[in-house]
């Protein structure tokens, strides 16, 4: 199990700096789009390959950040129902997520994304478009995305094993890795709870 958590650690690292350099393209992406209306409205010209840029860095974005996702407890959930479980039986809850949906699911989808990619790669498809870019990177991130998901999968499970094995003390990579929901959630909970208890303490 060290040798497994060891493994954990080093996708979670990988997934971590993943995402922290795609926080740059987003930044990137903003600018582009930003630019592009500008010069659009005050040139009255435009580019169908800086156009282009601007999805393929939201591809960027959306599929290269999966994993990190993942790893920060980020995906949706239903909070209000999940938050009333224990840790183990959400831990068990996640298991199952992983092995029943998400690693076969990743699994099929690298398998049938990663020819696509080499036959773009091979032929060297072009965009439709006047001035478009080249297609072969775009394609590229759909099995690069599910690879990065199916490993923050497996380190998931890893992690929701070890703590029901009794070998970690949190299913999660930090003690207190509620997603921002949950955290949201519970603010709610607590305002409401001091709220209420403001007219009874003025009753009293």
């Amino acid at each position: 199990m060290n040798i497994l958590l060891s493994l954990s650690r080093a996708i979670d690292w990988i997934n971590e700096q993943i995402g922290r350099l795609i926080m740059w393209f987003v930044l990137a992406a903003v600018l582009i789009s930003a630019g592009n209306a500008v010069i659009r409205k005050t040139l009255n010209t435009s580019s169908n390959a800086w156009l282009e840029i601007q999805w393929y860095l939201f591809a960027v974005v959306f599929m290269m950040g999966v994993g990190y996702v993942l790893l920060h407890n980020a995906h949706v959930r239903i909070d209000f129902i999940a938050s009333k479980f224990s840790k183990r039986t959400n831990a068990v809850i996640d298991i199952f997520a992983m092995v029943v949906f998400i690693i076969p699911l990743s699994v099929i989808l690298i398998n049938l994304s990663w020819p696509l990619f080499i036959n773009a790669w091979h032929s060297g498809e072009m965009s439709q478009n006047a001035g478009g870019l080249i297609r072969w990177p775009v394609y590229f991130l759909i099995p690069a995305g599910f690879a990065v998901l199916l490993a923050q999968a497996v380190s998931e499970l890893i992690k929701r094993v070890a703590f029901l094995t009794g070998h970690r003390s949190e299913p999660f990579s930090h003690a207190d890795h509620k997603s921002e929901a949950q955290r949201l959630a519970e603010e709610l909970a607590r305002e409401a709870q001091a709220h209420e208890q403001v007219p009874a303490k003025a009753q009293s």
